[in-house]
């Protein structure tokens, strides 16, 4: 079964490019947690929804848990969006912005989910390993954290992409 992992810079196209790839009836996993009085994070959420076909079937999947059964119960090819967002939560959830904490079991909890899934799946992740190393602690814990998910994905996906400039790059 086909396992894709979409990499990319911030609006480097990813999450375009990988709802390109699934096709008419996807399920769509959606990480992202509303913000309560946000409207730009709002806005961001809905440009994403008006460009999704309506025949996808889209389910709010922010916490590890609710990903997990979302890809473990899959009859339909499914498209994650995104790995950086999920990873946020699971980091909020677990109190891991300070450091200190272990979220080895939430990324092996998702990566287990991924390559067990019966179905095509495509993951859209950020690739924030190009930039600048960041001046907090928890912005250099989130970019580690997110790189290590990221490379454990990779390894149990069947294609690796990274855009850059809206290009797809074949890694894998």
């Amino acid at each position: 079964m086909t396992k894709t992992l979409v990499l990319g810079g911030a609006r480097s196209g990813k999450s375009a490019h990988a709802e390109g790839l699934v096709g008419e009836h996807a399920l769509y996993l959606a990480t992202a947690r509303r913000i309560e009085g946000d409207a730009e994070w709002d806005a961001r959420i809905a440009a994403h929804v008006a460009r999704r076909p309506a025949a996808w079937t889209c389910a709010e999947t922010p916490d590890t848990a609710s990903l997990v059964d979302a890809l473990a119960s899959a009859d339909r090819p499914v498209l994650v969006d995104d790995v950086a967002t999920w990873l946020t939560g699971a980091m909020d959830d677990a109190g891991a912005w300070d450091g200190g904490v272990d979220l080895s079991a939430e990324r092996a909890a998702l990566v287990a989910a991924v390559a067990a899934c019966a179905m095509p799946v495509t993951v859209v992740s950020a690739e924030v390993g190009l930039g600048v190393v960041p001046a907090t602690r928890s912005g250099r814990l989130f970019r580690d954290e997110l790189g290590a998910v990221n490379a454990s994905l990779a390894e149990v996906c069947t294609d690796v992409l990274l855009l850059v400039a809206g290009l797809p790059l074949r890694l894998k």
